[in-house]
């Protein structure tokens, strides 16, 4: 006779005071972060910065149905996600992550696993990094999920700025683009279809995580922004055209781009191939990579492209240049001919 599924226990039961206090002991299980003089449970957070170091501030916003479906993101998942989006932006500027503020609202008949596991998925991100929970908020939500965090991070020098770019630079991405917009392509059309359409299980599994639960580069972040040559920095959230769209207003300066020499992800062109789809399109406008994207003294790009694969593991590919008129992108083939390519991905356009 097969057992009963345990029964499992809504919010409603809990309670909000009930709630937190899971959370708290969820946060205090993992550690606390150096400087953590008062983490969850008082009306504030009590932080000491290190002398010396200027504290980074970032917070993203991510709401059901807009930046994730639960039909395909476990709750684990989103936890990861809400608290990797925010590592990436400290990332960018070559700092340190330390303390998180959680703001989460799911409707009344949510199940306190469902909560447990988005804290755990969340736990996962952090801990590589050394990232607390330090306080937050909890809410009723009259419809889907949303979640917002906060993360705060500290740089012992100078951080890397978006209006840094100067003329001549050279234009570099990290690792590779393209897949995780495969993976949400796959994710839309049904995993099924894409196992009959060819795709194997390792495959699907390498897109919908790169969509699902996507890397940080936190470690390539910092060693970047203590490498001399390394101008701006920001990193790949919502496609490479956009974001160094975002770096050239910033600066005040144009780029050209080569599109051969862009990092595709094979895993990208392979779901293209099976499923349909442009695979550069992906790599160029798709987004939510998590890459960094950075311009650099062109005498330096060598030296940072050996340096990053030595010290992390992981590739920097030199993808073009800072030129041309201010503010304006041109993306080209091998060949030099100009090739049209709209912007990434922009909340508030239809």
């Amino acid at each position: 006779m097969n057992a009963e599924p345990p029964e499992r226990v809504g919010l409603g039961e809990l309670g909000e005071r009930g709630l937190i206090r899971r959370i708290r002991r969820s946060a205090a299980a993992t550690g606390a972060a150096p400087g953590v003089e008062v983490g969850i449970g008082d009306d504030t957070a009590v932080l000491a910065v290190p002398a010396g170091h200027k504290l980074l501030a970032t917070t993203d916003l991510l709401i059901e149905d807009v930046h994730f479906r639960r039909i395909s993101a476990a709750p684990s998942d989103i936890g990861w996600k809400a608290l990797a989006v925010n590592l990436s932006d400290i990332a960018a500027m070559g700092g340190i992550p330390r303390w998180a503020l959680v703001a989460l609202a799911v409707p009344a008949e949510t199940d306190v696993e469902s909560v447990d596991a988005f804290y755990a998925g969340m736990a996962e991100a952090a801990a590589p990094h050394g990232v607390t929970v330090v306080g937050g908020d909890t809410s009723v939500s009259p419809g889907g999920w949303t979640v917002n965090v906060t993360l705060l991070g500290i740089h012992p020098g100078e951080p890397r700025l978006r209006s840094h770019a100067r003329a001549g630079d050279a234009v570099a991405v990290t690792g590779s683009l393209g897949a995780s917009a495969a993976g949400l392509h796959a994710l839309e059309i049904g995993l099924d279809r894409a196992r009959d359409a060819g795709l194997t299980g390792a495959r699907l599994a390498e897109i919908t995580r790169a969509h699902l639960r996507p890397r940080a580069r936190v470690v390539e972040g910092r060693w970047l922004g203590q490498a001399p040559g390394v101008h701006a920095m920001m990193d790949c959230s919502d496609g490479l055209a956009t974001d160094l769209a975002h770096v050239c207003r910033e600066s005040g300066v144009g780029a050209r781009v080569r599109l051969d020499r862009v990092p595709v992800a094979a895993a990208a062109h392979e779901t293209a191939r099976a499923l349909g789809g442009d695979a550069r399109e992906w790599g160029v406008r798709g987004g939510e990579d998590y890459e960094l994207l950075l311009t650099c003294d062109p005498a330096a790009a060598d030296r940072l492209v050996a340096g990053l694969a030595e010290a992390t593991g992981t590739a920097l590919t030199v993808i073009g240049r800072i030129e041309g008129t201010a503010g304006e992108i041109v993306f080209v083939d091998a060949d030099g001919s100009t090739v049209p390519m709209r912007g990434g991905y922009e909340h508030f356009h239809g």
